[in-house]
């Protein structure tokens, strides 16, 4: 099997520029710092692709860079090449072409997961790491292997693995979900140290009460949108000029609960004639699915369905809103557009679900029920009370201000990783 392939940054200039995630002026203080070692970053992902997990690693590698860390990140063969301050990426092998890879669990996963893992192996037979960052599944084979060279691991917990496989007809039956508990029990207890999406500690540390577990707070930073950008995508959306609009950035998948949202339309566009809504970030099957529902609901023109966006893109849309939505119907991890929205400084509304009450208080977002009737309650309600809007909207940019910016998110990084160098239990070497 072939080692897996470096990407030069001369290939990443060709495949397009780079715009990182976190400011150039934050970026550039990795400059300033001592060598304090190599970090292997293993993402079972298509890597690089504008969706959650992609752009949470780019930002980590952005800000280990930034604290004077060198970088490997080993990931699948399939993704777009782009150039990471301080970092190499390195590409396993992909004996069966594959272009694409589905969000989620899927047969294309686990096949590529074995390539990654070989590799993951030969990285650290022939190199010296100061620590493993392990995404998702990954982490399993990395505890094994880090055990064995001597390497702490972090895993990062980007979702629950019961949770993710429930949706799968081969996995959610009683005796499968209570294997992957144990899994994941197994693997909580033995990384050396666990950095979990907002909203899943508490239920990490319910599974694994001596687990050492830390919370993910992502920084996001929404540029200025002028107004003439605005003005000039709501009439690209055909939506006429004064219309209160509502907008949904995210996945359509299953878990976000889109369909509750569908049907709380009609009951907003009675109270408050006019509004429209935007539903951004479906693929083509899934744009098509809410379609047909639009039209037996008889939404007409009060729905705008938009395929996914580059994340460039997302700040004119999330500064066309009135309001903010974000739905989900099941879930414990806190979506990564929470943190986008809040940079917006719009008010939110948003499901009662453990991980957007992990990061939305009453002073920054409205959190009711996953129910038709109780959404369109709150979205009418902020609608309708422009000084409940605008308090909603300062506490999320004051929240923003305090707890999102670069500062504190790369502090949080560095912290981490000096905390699992120092707490790391001793190993044999090679």
């Amino acid at each position: 099997m072939a080692p897996p392939r470096p990407v030069s940054s001369a290939e990443d200039a060709t495949h397009g520029s780079w715009s990182g995630t976190l400011h150039p002026d934050a970026l550039s203080l990795g400059n300033e710092r001592s060598d304090r070692g190599r970090v292997l970053i293993v993402a079972p992902q298509p890597f690089y692709e504008d969706r959650g997990t992609c752009i949470t690693t780019r930002q980590v590698a952005e800000a280990l860079a930034c604290v004077g860390y060198r970088i490997d990140l080993l990931t699948y063969p399939v993704g777009r090449s782009i150039e990471l301050p301080g970092t190499r990426i390195l590409r396993t092998a992909n004996p069966f072409a594959f272009h694409t890879v589905p969000i989620g669990f899927s047969i294309r996963k686990l096949v590529l997961d074995l390539p990654l893992t070989y590799a993951l192996a030969a990285r650290l037979r022939e190199a010296p790491y100061t620590a493993i960052h392990a995404i998702e599944e990954a982490a399993f084979p990395a505890v094994l292997l880090g055990r064995r060279y001597g390497v702490p691991v972090l895993y990062d917990m980007q979702s629950s693995l019961p949770d993710q496989m429930r949706t799968h007809r081969l996995f959610r039956t009683a005796l499968a979900q209570r294997l992957l508990r144990r899994c994941e029990r197994w693997l909580l207890e033995e990384a050396d140290l666990v950095i979990a999406s907002a909203g899943l500690a508490a239920r990490a540390l319910r599974a694994a009460p001596g687990a050492r577990i830390r919370e993910w707070r992502f920084a996001s930073q929404q540029p200025p949108v002028p107004p003439e950008a605005v003005d000039a995508l709501r009439r690209s959306l055909g939506i006429p000029a004064g219309a209160r609009i509502v907008v949904y950035s995210g996945t359509f998948e299953p878990y976000q609960g889109l369909g509750e949202l569908l049907s709380a339309i009609p009951l907003v566009a009675r109270d408050v004639p006019g509004t429209v809504f935007v539903l951004v970030g479906g693929n083509g099957a899934h744009i098509e699915a809410l379609s047909h529902q639009a039209a037996r609901l008889g939404l007409n023109g009060s729905l705008r369905l938009v395929q996914r966006q580059p994340r460039e893109a997302a700040a004119r849309f999330l500064a066309l809103a009135d309001v903010l939505v974000s739905t989900r119907s099941y879930g414990e991890n806190a979506p990564l557009k929470i943190f986008d929205y809040l940079a917006a400084g719009k008010p939110i509304v948003a499901s009662n679900v453990a991980c957007h009450r992990s990061v939305l208080g009453e002073d920054r977002a409205i959190v009711v029920a996953h129910t038709p009737g109780d959404l369109a309650r709150a979205l009418t309600l902020t609608l309708q009370d422009s000084r409940l809007a605008a308090r909603l909207s300062a506490g999320a940019q004051r929240y923003a201000e305090a707890h999102l910016h670069d500062g504190a998110f790369i502090q949080l990084v560095g912290g981490l990783f000096d905390e699992l160098r120092a707490a790391a239990p001793p190993r044999v070497g090679r």
